[in-house]
């Protein structure tokens, strides 16, 4: 952009303005935004973000949150997603004691701990909290790999890789808003942290385990040159009287356990933990012997090949609660834990079913079940069983403990206890791309549309070759069974101030059929529309009054069920109409 500059008398510039023009700081910020969003989520959690009772999900696809409602037909569909500017690392939900809304608590490459709320009234996520603890970026000492909460809604944890981990206490203030605590510290130097969890204790002091690895301890095999180290489980306990966290327990896992469990405590279970490593599930609390049961396995996976566990949820209801986990060839294992009171008498592993392999599971209230695959279509599936037959494989800790550790081998089976109902697209992983002209223009024409892209993406079986154009994706949100071929469609509302149509107008040969919009599309005979004439045009005339045009004559419908009708001239039926908010046109046979 020019800019005038000063000059002196032979025309020269200045030497103060010669210099080019710096903008002022923090004046111009740029950031990159794709036309279309990632299709890879790398976190999923199930809660009533946007009203009491409603059943959703919110969704990290990177650097975008996504909250998903399914509909009354089983189709999954984003509310709204939003941008955060950042690479999301972890997501958990959270409720305050007696509340009836859940929180999202968020951890990234910010340095901060974010607490979002979601609004209804401004139809997007709101921040409640920010705050700051180190540095941004992806480091392996400052917090955000791992976020966890207690289960009744006192405290979150936010850990690090390595060293750190910080514990805010929240609570909600007079008028009823969350408030958030200074950070309480519980590092441990030289400590890495492999999988945290929230342990439900009731309303006693809340307690965070941890999967952690001391690398002062580990040491090399002189043999095999292996390392050789010894993993345990820590509880973190939150003393809410004094304000500060102090390591309460810890015992020896195997060392190829990855993922934690927290198994519903107080009055709806034993409470603990259960630990999940190659080819076994163990139930570890603080006083308690373990239970350990092995799990199912596939007949043509290697014995030498370990089966670890990848993904897990857990549904509660008032009396009674069951974990599902799926393992990492796609296997899913319903977990059953007995127990007499606060005492685990065993634990019984059953497979369910098999699906893609997830990063995340999410058991809906309603009956379904949210599968965020690793690689390809995310699936959105319906409870028809539990796995209660007895027929499917199953092994519990007695026959361990019995000494019987004979492998338990299973098959993989079409679906049984779930129903698949829809199917999320995904691109993920794109492996190739090719852009192409399908239109056989060739480089020196004009193709009638843009290049498409043919695409290599997923996994395994789930591998797909897909073809990718530039557009707008439709949706079905309902399907219903017409009695002919229509010749003409149209949509009115029922009055001029509604938001949405009301009405769907479809014209035959001979007849005219009125549906209504709401959750599902059905049939009404009393909208006043002539049902058995063909329809050349419906529209609202006026605040709240229908007009129907076919070829004998025009109806003109008022909002209480009073009918006006014109009927041509003989031998000049109408041909064509068209209308506005206040007019009608006409065209008749002949011309006129």
């Amino acid at each position: 952009r020019a800019a005038t500059r000063p000059v002196d008398r032979r025309g020269r510039v200045s030497a103060a303005s010669a210099a080019p023009m710096a903008l002022p700081a923090g004046s111009m910020h740029l950031y990159a935004l794709t036309l279309q969003r990632s299709s890879a989520i790398t976190a999923a959690v199930f809660g009533n973000f946007s009203a009491p009772r409603q059943q959703e999900l919110a969704v990290a696809r990177g650097k975008v949150i996504e909250l998903m409602r399914p509909n009354a037909n089983g189709k999954v569909l984003t509310v709204v997603a939003a941008e955060v500017f950042g690479t999301i690392r972890s997501i958990t939900t959270f409720r305050l004691t007696g509340g009836n809304r859940d929180y999202l608590v968020v951890g990234s490459d910010s340095g901060r701990i974010v607490i979002l709320e979601f609004s209804a009234d401004k139809g997007g996520w709101e921040r409640v909290h920010c705050e700051t603890f180190g540095k941004s970026g992806v480091r392996r000492i400052v917090p955000g790999q791992f976020v966890a909460a207690d289960p009744r809604g006192r405290a979150v944890m936010i850990g690090a890789v390595e060293k750190q981990k910080l514990v805010y206490i929240l609570n909600r203030d007079a008028a009823a808003r969350l408030t958030i605590s200074s950070p309480l510290e519980a590092h441990k130097s030289s400590t890495l942290t492999f999988a945290l969890a929230g342990v439900d204790v009731g309303f006693d002091n809340p307690i965070f385990a941890a999967l952690e690895v001391d690398l002062d301890e580990v040491e090399n095999d002189p043999d095999t040159h292996e390392p050789l180290y010894e993993k345990v489980l820590t509880f973190y306990e939150l003393d809410l009287g004094l304000n500060h966290v102090v390591r309460k327990w810890s015992d020896a896992v195997d060392p190829t356990a990855n993922l934690l469990i927290a198994v519903p405590g107080g009055a709806d279970g034993p409470g603990g933990v259960l630990v999940a490593s190659e080819n076994f599930l163990v139930y570890k609390n603080q006083g308690q012997p373990e239970k350990r049961c092995a799990l199912p396995r596939r007949r043509d996976l290697p014995p030498e090949h370990g089966l670890l566990l990848v993904a897990s949820a857990v549904h509660r209801q008032k009396d009674l609660f069951f974990i599902l986990v799926q393992s990492e060839v796609g296997d899913l294992y319903k977990v059953t834990v007995a127990h007499q009171e606060e005492q685990v008498t065993g634990l019984k592993v059953r497979y369910l079913d098999s699906v893609p392999t997830c990063v995340s599971l999410c058991i809906l209230r309603s009956g379904f079940l949210f599968c965020a695959s690793e690689a390809g279509n995310h699936g959105f599936y319906q409870f028809q069983g539990v796995g209660e037959d007895d027929d499917s494989p199953a092994c519990s800790s007695a026959d361990f403990e019995a000494g019987d550790e004979a492998v338990v081998e299973l098959e993989p089976r079409p679906l049984r206890n779930l129903l698949h109902v829809d199917d999320l697209d995904a691109l993920n992983p794109l492996l190739d791309a090719k852009l192409v002209d399908l239109s056989g223009a060739g480089a020196g024409g004009h193709a009638a549309s843009p290049a498409s892209l043919i695409a290599l993406c997923g996994r395994s079986a789930n591998s797909t070759l897909r073809l990718v154009q530039h557009g707008l994706s439709v949706f079905d949100l309902a399907v219903s069974e017409l009695p002919g071929n229509p010749n003409a469609v149209w949509t009115v509302k029922r009055t001029r101030s509604d938001e949405h149509h009301a009405l769907i107008v479809v014209s035959f040969v001979n007849a005219t059929l009125v549906l209504s919009i709401g959750d599902t599309v059905e049939e009404v005979t009393d909208s006043g529309l002539k049902p058995d004439t063909p329809t050349l045009g419906v529209g609202l005339i006026g605040e709240d009054s229908l007009v129907q045009v076919f070829p004998s004559g025009i109806l003109h419908v008022r909002s209480d069920g009073r009918a006006a009708e014109w009927h041509p001239p003989r031998g000049k039926p109408i041909a064509h109409a068209s209308s506005n908010e206040k007019q009608l046109v006409i065209g008749l046979a002949g011309g006129e």
